[in-house]
């Protein structure tokens, strides 16, 4: 298949999605991967089924689309691909429950797209994914700077894109609402009606403000009206335009509710609020309580709207939280890194060192436990192997996985004492060798590695997996040889499985 009728499949299979057609868009991608031969085509088209699929909101298949992209982009090496890539891996690791994966992935967007050096479509539909996933996790600053990246790189590759996600504005007004700063959030939805309406002088339609948009320019003005301001648009038209995804009929739902709290029904909207299901997906999990107490508002209920506000208020400080968190476990992890660094700083050679890990590898473990029995001192072994790894990878993908065993092997480089080696194996498995310790001394060492696995957040990275590990020992004794640490190995292994099946048969 030649070049151009594979690009102009990929232009075809990108107009079905913004055109409000997902499901086709899937489908084409699916048959332009399939018949690729170049590693760029695979990775457009793979990162396309991915864009398709998390607009149709389908969960279960986010883990494996996303193994599936990451291998095709690793393999076309392309900044612009990967950044692409991370913003779009971001919100599946958001909806996935992880705030920690979903800030990883916006880091790694974030510096991949800042080494683009051309400006095409490609790179601005990457940034204003970035700038969409900010603004959708509250981080409004991080998500205007993404939105004034791609109007810069839209504008500089003259794709005319007049207007590009309002929806990072809408969020943040409404955030201002939420946190108490109502005439901020007023100032924000005017600017942003103001220039739609420059955009779209016309009653019959809104050039210059792309259709997929016109749902949350609905909004704005919607919203608007109910703080008591006059919107400068169609209120209605807005709403009823879109596609019919389910953001867009959120975004008419909660327009609905703005409008009935406006015309003074605010028992309507509140049974329709009670009828909602996905507003903290759309517009943040703050909007209903709001909306509920600027319903009371309206019917002089001034002590219901209180509690209402107080519990917008609340929802607004416990994502906070979940970022002051984030950052605090952040720094751990980093420091954690470079102490892991430092650690594996003499072992130069990349090829006795686990690229995932930092840790020595297999390889690195042989020549360690070779000059061990050659010096023919004494130590114990430990085979530590990780609870249910398998099913992480299945329910939250191979990305997840390899961060849990990055995570696993800080956790225990900080427990171990300085001279302990520590490496990864192979898969889930690692493997301790203390020198000069006796067995006696296993159960307290065990205990400080399970407790340290134990307190590592591993909720906030796989969601509903509480992680665990078997560990089983052997004694290497002096002057044992080769025979005795390949004998130590074998008697540690066979116990760490002994251990995990004994863990599965109580769970």
């Amino acid at each position: 298949m030649s070049t151009n009728t594979v690009t102009d499949r990929l232009t075809d299979a990108r107009l079905l999605l913004s055109s409000g057609n997902p499901r086709a868009a899937i489908v084409a991608a699916d048959a332009i991967a399939a018949d690729s031969v170049s590693s760029g085509e695979r990775a457009w088209a793979l990162l396309l089924r991915l864009a398709a699929v998390i607009n149709l909101e389908r969960s279960t298949e986010y883990a494996a689309t996303v193994d599936q992209a990451f291998a095709a982009v690793r393999a076309f090496g392309d900044p612009t691909a990967l950044g692409g890539f991370h913003a779009l891996a971001a919100f599946t690791a958001h909806a996935d429950g992880s705030l920690d994966r979903c800030v990883t992935h916006l880091v790694r967007s974030t510096r991949a797209l800042a080494k683009v050096e051309r400006p095409d479509m490609q790179a601005a539909i990457a940034w204003h994914n970035l700038a969409v996933v900010f603004s959708y996790i509250g981080f409004h600053d991080h998500a205007a700077h993404a939105a004034a990246q791609t109007r810069e790189v839209a504008n500089a590759a003259g794709l005319g894109w007049q207007m590009s996600a309002p929806e990072v504005q809408v969020r943040h007004g409404l955030s201002l609402d939420h946190r108490g700063d109502t005439d901020g959030c007023v100032r924000v939805l005017r600017a942003l009606l103001s220039n739609a309406n420059r955009l779209a002088p016309h009653e019959d339609g809104l050039p210059g403000v792309a259709r997929m948009d016109l749902p949350w320019i609905g909004y704005a003005a919607a919203r608007l009206e109910l703080l008591g301001q006059t919107a400068p648009v169609h209120t209605r038209r807005c709403l009823a335009a879109g596609s019919n995804d389910a953001w867009s009929a959120d975004l008419r739902h909660f327009g609905r509710i703005c409008q009935a709290i406006a015309a003074g029904d605010a028992e309507q909207a509140r049974r329709r609020l009670g009828q909602a299901t996905s507003t903290a997906a759309v517009l943040g999990a703050a909007e209903a309580p709001r909306l509920r107490a600027l319903s009371h508002v309206a019917e002089g209920d001034f002590t219901a709207a209180y509690q209402a506000d107080r519990e917008a208020f609340a929802i607004h400080g416990r994502v906070n939280d979940q970022v002051r968190r984030l950052f605090v476990d952040g720094v751990a992890t980093r420091l954690d890194h470079e102490d892991l660094r430092r650690r594996v700083a003499t072992y130069a050679d990349h090829s006795l060192t686990d690229p995932l890990t930092g840790l020595p590898n297999r390889r690195h473990l042989q020549d360690y436990v070779d000059d061990l029995a050659a010096r023919g001192e004494p130590a114990v072994l430990a085979v530590l192997g990780l609870d249910g790894f398998t099913r992480i990878n299945t329910m939250h993908g191979h990305l997840s996985g390899d961060t849990v065993l990055q995570r696993t092997a800080g956790a225990l480089m900080r427990v171990m004492r300085r001279g302990d080696f520590v490496a990864r194996y192979g898969g889930d498995e690692f493997v301790l060798v203390l020198q000069g310790t006796p067995l006696a001394d296993t159960p307290e060492i065990g205990r400080r590695i399970t407790e340290a696995l134990h307190n590592e957040d591993w909720d906030s990275l796989v969601p509903g997996t509480d992680l665990t590990a078997s560990i089983g020992w052997a004694e290497v004794a002096a002057g044992s040889g080769p025979q005795g640490v390949t004998g130590a190995f074998s008697i540690a292994d066979e116990a760490m499985r002994k251990a995990k099946q004994a863990r599965r048969a109580t769970t």
